[in-house]
């Protein structure tokens, strides 16, 4: 069944840990800017892999995130996933204390769960023996630890989950959390947060591949480039408040956009980011603008899954080219500035595309000066575009081994 800008949930909060901005004031003026958060890593000596960029979360210190009790008790991850949350609340003014119990929940994406937690408790394990492993190991490592934590410390009872999809989890998150409303619900905090940039976390991404080995932080991750040669990994992403759009308006919550339609669609085995079955990020696509209930003619802006990498970019541009006509609607990939963030890079780019509405502005794709001649895209480089009506974004993400997902969000009725 389709859902109207009518019936759509609201967006009313966002909270964003981002490697080129912590908070959403300063990640959103970062990305106007094209500042990028892609550096040589500092949470682990990378000298000895042939990989040392990724995005960092900046200025992020624990102790002025999480209460004291829960740092024993938590990774990184979860650090960062509480704080977005929260940022995420206080900035749609909503305190799930005041809704009726059972009316507010948590669905969150994660693709890696507490990866340094486990890496830790691990080296106890084989130096120390098992007395020394912690008994916080039994739940800091796993998929769903975020949306437990999220739920307990605001009190968010009512229906909950987690989705692992990596890159697409973040938009399947959101389209799970908008189920729940549509079934009842009257706010659930959704969105994707990821962060393994530890030494084991850094094993698993370079035997994954796809990774690039450019020293140079300005040409390693470039979408749609010519010479793109791979992607960088980053840590962070993005919770948003999903509210029933009568019930925000009844309280005089901002609405930033309204999540009107999803799609998603699998590669299967032959699948994956660079595999041919990438051709089906075009199948998700059409889903969710039939979901919206719109055509393609309606979408003001697209946010790319920009992998990178060139047979991953050239389908997507291809798929976009088949849905759209060549170069007929303006293409950004923000996530050139942070790298690829798992679960949290669709998360994010969600937030971009609900900020471009609000802010009618189109944010640039740095690095890439323009698109490779095989990829007919309309790519927004080098500084912002602005000067256009933009009432509808898509935002396409694929996720390792097949995943493809879309959301269609517009911004809310005069």
């Amino acid at each position: 069944m389709s859902t109207t800008a009518a019936t759509a949930p609201a967006v009313t909060g966002i909270g964003v840990a981002a490697p080129n901005g912590l908070g959403l004031k300063a990640w959103w003026a970062a990305v106007l800017r094209g500042e990028s958060g892609i550096r040589p890593l500092t949470r682990f000596d990378a000298s000895p892999y042939p990989v040392r960029l990724a995005g960092e979360v900046p200025g992020f210190v624990d102790e002025d995130h999480v209460p004291s009790r829960l740092l024993q008790q938590t990774d990184r991850v979860t650090r960062l996933s509480l704080a977005a949350a929260k940022e995420a609340l206080d900035d749609a003014g909503a305190d799930p204390a005041d809704l009726p119990d059972y009316a507010a929940g948590v669905v969150t994406a994660n693709s890696a769960g507490g990866f340094e937690f486990g890496q830790r408790e691990l080296e106890a394990l084989w130096s120390r023996g098992g007395r020394h492993v912690s008994a916080y190991q039994s739940f800091a490592w796993f998929y769903a630890v975020n949306s437990g934590q999220i739920s307990i410390r605001h009190g968010l009872r009512g229906a909950s989950g987690v989705i692992v999809t990596e890159q697409a989890g973040g938009l399947d998150a959101t389209a799970h959390a908008r189920r729940q409303i549509r079934k009842g619900a009257h706010l659930v905090v959704t969105g994707g947060i990821d962060s393994s940039l530890c030494p084991w976390g850094w094993a698993a991404h370079l035997a994954g591949g796809g990774l690039s080995t450019e020293p140079d932080p300005a040409r390693a991750y470039l979408p749609f480039d010519p010479d793109a040669s791979g992607y960088v990994v980053g840590e962070g992403g993005a919770h948003l408040v999903l509210e029933d759009a009568a019930r925000a308006r009844e309280r005089g919550a901002r609405i930033y956009g309204l999540v009107a339609g999803h799609g998603a669609a699998f590669d299967g085995p032959a699948g994956g980011a660079g595999g041919e079955g990438g051709c089906r990020l075009g199948a998700a696509a059409g889903a969710a603008l039939a979901d919206a209930g719109i055509g393609p003619g309606d979408v003001d802006v697209v946010f790319a899954d920009a992998a990178g990498e060139r047979t991953a970019d050239r389908l997507e541009a291809e798929a976009l080219a088949e849905l759209f006509g060549p170069r007929a609607v303006p293409v950004t990939a923000p996530k050139s500035m942070t790298g690829r963030l798992a679960a949290g890079g669709s998360a994010l780019d969600l937030a971009a595309a609900l900020m471009a509405l609000h802010e009618q502005v189109v944010p640039p794709t740095t690095g890439t000066s323009a698109p490779a001649d095989d990829c007919p895209v309309d790519l927004v480089t080098g500084t912002p575009r602005t000067g256009l009506r933009l009432r509808t974004a898509l935002v396409l993400a694929r996720g390792r081994g097949g995943f493809n997902s879309a959301v269609v969000v517009r911004a809310p009725a005069a």
